[in-house]
């Protein structure tokens, strides 16, 4: 099995409401995505999956979310933009064209994420 990786980021603000601490108030973060595909087989190339096409599927989703306040987002309406949501919501939007898609992970800085997979 070959994990394949890609990476991109966004800027957003967001605040996490019902959040007693200083997560509640508005605040912004240069979020790092990492987008994993899961591929058994090579192509004739030796290649499992071009890395433009992830990136491509990524970044179709992230632009959707760079420098916007999140909340506001008709995707967060009913939920918090925790990483947590934010790493499901990209996850699922990227499966729906990208069926070997197994994880997205979502940093909010160099020492805090998460990742999100079906599994």
């Amino acid at each position: 099995m070959y994990k394949i990786f890609v990476e991109d980021r966004f800027s957003a603000a967001h605040q996490i409401k019902g959040y007693k601490g200083q997560c509640e108030k508005l605040h912004g973060h240069n979020f790092k995505v990492k987008a994993t595909v899961e591929i058994d087989k090579l192509n004739e190339l030796g290649m499992g999956m071009d890395f433009r096409e992830i990136k491509k599927q990524l970044k179709k989703i992230i632009d959707k979310l760079d420098h916007t306040f999140l909340n506001e987002l008709p995707q967060f309406k009913s939920c918090n933009p925790t990483a947590e949501n934010i790493a499901k919501y990209i996850f699922l939007e990227m499966k729906k064209n990208l069926k070997s898609l197994s994880e997205v992970q979502v940093c909010e800085s160099d020492t805090s994420s998460v990742s999100y997979s079906e599994n």
